[in-house]
């Protein structure tokens, strides 16, 4: 039997966002025209000053007396989706669809709900 080199083991990165941040994950919007056409990728963004994304982690304060996540101090809620401009926030180095924002950079807390809910 040949010796093989062992792998490493991969590495996984937590980003803990620290003060007033969030980190929001970039969510691709429909790529077709209110006419219903298909845009190629790259177009619809171009037009677009602001992005939207999915917040997947925010600031919290870790409490001595209960050991965990923490309490959300971003006010912003975990899982929430948002619109922010396209220039903020920082990219996140191994993921392009990460960005690290400020709260004060959010415009906009967005809800998606069903048309029917509506009536």
């Amino acid at each position: 039997m040949a010796n093989t080199p062992e792998r490493a083991p991969r590495t996984v990165r937590y980003i803990k966002p620290l003060g007033p941040r969030v980190l929001v994950r970039v969510l691709k919007i429909d790529d077709r025209s209110s006419a219903g056409l298909y845009l190629p990728e790259g177009v619809g963004e171009k037009h677009h000053d602001a992005l939207y994304g999915e917040v997947v982690e925010v600031a919290r304060a870790e409490e001595a007396d209960q050991p965990g996540l923490g309490r959300n101090v971003s006010g912003v809620p975990l899982g929430a989706f948002v619109l922010f401009p396209k220039s903020e926030g920082l990219r996140v180095p191994w993921d392009d669809g990460l960005r690290l924002l400020e709260v004060a950079s959010l415009h906009a807390v967005v809800e998606e709900v069903e048309p029917d809910a509506l009536q």
